[in-house]
């Protein structure tokens, strides 16, 4: 049994691919402390020197000493990489040189200050980014950083401190590190480093002092870098026991989601949400929840959601989109199937009566979770007061336009109404009002119609309900009536603007769907690569607004542009270095990403699953305003699609290669067999004749010698004609088989190629038959002789002792010559294989005779010469193989013609 346990306990299989995939990157080491001035850079640089004197190559990128005499010391005898010179708004910056690093190549570089943002124009935004350049170059990289700088406590250390930490590192590259070294000093031995003048110069350090450096504030940063180490090396140890497959109590099944809304609290939701899945060692989701036909359509809303879900990527939890009218009701299956513990919350901003109900997003959440933890996370409350002030004056810049609607409308059932009062007498007018109700709902929107809604109150009051243009209300049951009347018409007014946004966005989606489904269509049915990425780009265009769009493919070794709509040269330095990003990377670079984020394009990899076949780069018509997610959606589908199309493109072309290889090495190794056969069996017959005469020649009888002779010349014959045979077949193949349109008389060519065989094969009988009305035909003489005399040598094979027959007669329009034997016939299945290039029927005694290529050359000739060949059996008696030509007759030409 303990065998058994021992056998079952194997290493976790996702634990080895991450330990092999840091083997496939260089080594990164995080000098991390609580505050500046303790020692990072001093305990690096020390270490440093020590691997230098080692005989490691060891070179400095950037080393920030901020003016210290100990730590500027420790850089003697080390190589410093000159920095780059950067010139931003009239003064000079010097920035660490990622490009001259990647050529340098050293074991070791130190990068000083991770967290540091780089100037405009860099091809990485972050110092944190060019360090995963040089790792995945397999560099080994030191850094250092202080823990206010790590993205998930940056609102931490903003509360604590009072200061705003602005350049922050994602938590994944703190937890992707293969070590972490902790350098810590106790808060007063800081504070007295600080008045030494050995952290900043005088003038800062005393505003330093006042703001920052305070014994509280130090112990509270040196108890989150404590905590933050021990967790590090928490899930180092994790890491080694699942790699050995060693038992341990390190299983968890927590697993966090945290719900993402547009309000300013989704940013500390997603930091609270990543320090407790850190804390709990637990993976975690972030989602975000749209009901249909309502999706945010504020840029300010739609950027905190995508900035929030960004964060979250960045802090290591992966991302979903839902969609569906219970909000409440699609998170929760969202947790159920991804099988979340605990669900981390924001509190929900709901109205007085939604709040008095219990029927608020938070007070839902609570009681459907059931088995479930819910964290609700509050935040400030002037944060809370300013939304609800937004959300009391929403999209003011439309809300005129709204409300001249609502009132034309109510005006215009005003004017109706009096009229159908004066001709008629109706005793209730309402409906009319709720009639321009439903017209604004419709066409104008919810707002438009909750605005027509009081105003038709305020009109029917007063137009219409005794005593009228006053809005005082005579009968008690007059007042009732028009308050039901308002309710009315405010749920009609929310159920038809809802039944209006539901109709726009399925329209959308119709729009969206319906140019998928053109696309998938056209894609489908190109064939060509061009057509492919041709109408890609037009749908991505069409669908998405985009002002151009780029797709590049791969072409030696480099990316060059294949389509764009609307038409583009080129794309500068910038652009160009974005696309090779993301196809290097398969991850999405340029416009609005953390890889040069100031060009015009977004450029994402077409991968498929060979890998990244290709880069799409889009130029949205806003550059300012977000990618909304329906067209997020749409662009991950266009490329998918097109993706897809160009691998089935590709798979094409390797097929047709393939078949075209696999259509050569049978050729090759048939051409191989035939030679093996049909040259060794002659040259060993001329070998062994020759052999005879030169030893025995003196002694041997005149008879003997003449039939060695005879024996030379005729293997040396049969040589030639299998040379002849090859040299044609490539003629054919190749196209250079060069057809002359001369008047050719079938009957003397029938007639050459007869007594060209009777010469070749005198023990075989060759006998022709000839109609007396034979026309001319337009061809080449040599070549139809050379057919003809290829079919008899075919028939002197196959036919046995009987010979050939040749008989050419006039059949309508066209000349038929047919070759005639009496052998023992073809099978009807290979009546058109005995045309293929090598293949060869077996002789009646068995043997093999002749090389396959006789008929194939027949058939290419035949072809040039514009006519058809074809084979029938039995053609005899029951007995003998027949082939046809048939070649389209000319009409007679004049004598004077013929002599010329």
């Amino acid at each position: 049994m303990a065998h058994e346990r021992d056998h079952d306990r194997r290493p976790d299989p996702d634990a080895l691919l991450a330990l092999a995939g840091k083997e496939a990157r260089g080594k990164l080491w995080v000098f991390l402390g609580a505050a500046p001035g303790v020692g990072k850079t001093y305990a690096m640089l020390s270490r440093a020197r020590a691997l230098k004197n080692d005989g490691v190559d060891v070179v400095i990128g950037l080393v920030e000493t901020h003016g210290r005499a100990e730590t500027m010391a420790l850089t003697e005898g080390l190589e410093i990489l000159p920095r780059r010179v950067v010139a931003y708004r009239g003064q000079t910056i010097e920035e660490f040189d990622l490009d001259l690093a990647l050529k340098r190549r050293p074991r070791l570089i130190i990068v000083d200050e991770l967290a540091h943002t780089n100037a405009p124009e860099s091809r990485h935004p972050k110092r944190w980014q060019d360090v995963e350049e040089l790792l995945d170059a397999r560099i080994d990289v030191w850094t250092a950083m202080n823990v206010q700088h790590v993205e998930s406590l940056a609102d931490v250390v903003a509360r604590i401190t009072g200061v705003a930490v602005r350049e922050t590192v994602p938590d994944t590259v703190l937890r992707d590190a293969d070590d972490v070294v902790l350098v810590d000093i106790t808060s007063n031995e800081l504070i007295q480093r600080l008045n030494e003048g050995k952290v900043y110069l005088p003038e800062t350090a005393q505003r330093a002092r006042q703001n920052f450096f305070t014994p509280g504030n130090l112990t509270a940063l040196r108890e989150l870098a404590l905590r933050r180490t021990a967790a590090r090396v928490d899930d180092q140890m994790v890491d080694y026991l699942r790699q050995n497959a060693i038992e341990g109590p390190w299983e968890t099944s927590e697993r966090l989601m945290v719900c993402v809304g547009p309000d300013k609290l989704s940013a500390t939701v997603v930091r609270t949400a990543s320090r407790l899945a850190t804390g709990l060692n637990a993976t975690w989701l972030a989602v975000t929840v749209q009901p249909p036909g309502r999706e945010e359509t504020d840029p300010v809303r739609v950027k905190r959601i995508d900035d929030a879900l960004r964060l979250a990527e960045r802090l290591g939890a992966d991302v979903e989109r839902l969609t569906g009218p219970d909000l409440v009701g699609e998170a929760l299956a969202c947790a159920r199937r991804e099988n979340i513990t605990q669900i981390v919350v924001g509190r929900s901003r709901a109205g007085i009566l939604a709040t008095l109900m219990g029927r608020s997003l938070t007070a839902s959440l609570v009681l459907r979770s059931r088995d479930i933890g819910v964290h609700i996370v509050t935040g400030d409350r002037s944060a809370d007061d300013a939304l609800r002030r937004r959300w009391r004056m929403p999209s003011l810049a439309r809300l005129p336009v709204q409300l001249l609607a609502a009132a034309a409308s109510v005006i215009g059932a005003v004017i109706v109404g009096e009229g159908l009062d004066y001709w008629l007498r109706l005793p209730n007018l309402s409906m009319i009002f709720l009639t321009a109700v439903m017209f604004c709902a419709i066409r104008f929107g919810l707002r438009a119609a909750v605005a027509a809604s009081f105003l038709s109150f305020l009109a029917y009051n007063f137009f219409f309900i005794p005593p009228r243009f006053t809005f005082t209300i005579a009968q008690p049951e007059e007042f009732f009536a028009l308050l039901i009347f308002l309710v009315v018409a405010i749920f009609t007014s929310i159920v038809a603007g809802r039944a209006r946004d539901q109709t726009l966005s399925v329209q959308d989606n119709a729009r969206s769907t319906q140019s998928l489904y053109e696309l998938s269509r056209k894609l489908s049915g190109a064939a060509k690569l061009d057509d492919i990425l041709q109408a890609a780009t037009v749908y991505v265009h069409k669908t998405l607004g985009a002002s151009c769009v780029v797709l590049l493919l791969p072409v030696d070794g480099d990316l060059a542009m294949s389509a764009s709509w609307p038409p583009l040269d080129a794309l500068d330095p910038g652009e160009m270095g974005a696309a090779r990003w993301a196809f290097s990377k398969t991850v999405p670079a340029g416009w609005k990403t953390d890889t040069l984020p100031n060009v015009r394009f977004q450029f994402r990899p077409l991968v498929t699953s060979r890998g990244a076949v290709g880069v799409c780069g889009v130029q949205p018509s806003d550059p300012e305003a977000p990618i909304s997610p329906e067209h997020e959606r749409t662009i991950g589908l266009i490329l998918e699609q097109t993706a897809i199309a160009i691998d089935r493109s590709m798979l094409v072309k390797d097929n047709v290669k393939t078949a075209a290889l696999e259509e050569n090495e049978k050729l090759r190794m048939t051409l191989l067999a035939s030679l093996s056969h049909d040259l060794r069996t002659p040259l060993a017959s001329i070998t062994g004749a020759v052999t005879t005469l030169r030893q025995f020649g003196d002694g041997m009888a005149l008879e003997q010698r003449q039939d060695l002779l005879a024996s030379i010349e005729e293997e040396a014959a049969r040589l030639t004609r299998f040379v002849a045979n090859l040299l044609d077949m490539s003629r054919i193949e190749s196209g250079a088989v060069h057809v002359r349109r001369d008047w050719v008389d079938v009957g003397d060519v029938v007639r050459a190629a007869a007594e060209r065989a009777r010469k070749a094969f005198p023990d075989r009988p060759t006998t022709t038959s000839l109609a007396r009305d034979l026309p001319f035909i337009k061809g080449d003489s040599n070549l139809l002789e050379q057919v003809l005399f290829n079919l008899i040598d075919n028939a002197h094979k196959y036919g046995g002792d009987t010979g050939a027959a040749i008989h050419a007669r006039k059949d309508g329009n066209d000349v038929v010559i047919s070759v005639t034997d009496e052998g023992p016939g073809v099978k009807p299945a290979d009546l058109e294989k005995i045309f293929e290039k090598f293949y060869r029927g077996g002789r009646s005694d068995g043997r093999k005779a002749g090389t396959g290529l006789g008929l194939s050359i027949c058939r290419g000739l035949v072809e040039a010469l514009g006519g058809t060949i074809r084979a029938e059996s039995p053609a005899v008696r029951r007995r003998g193989t027949r082939i046809v030509i048939r070649l389209p007759a000319a009409t007679a030409p004049a004598a004077k013609e013929i002599v010329a």
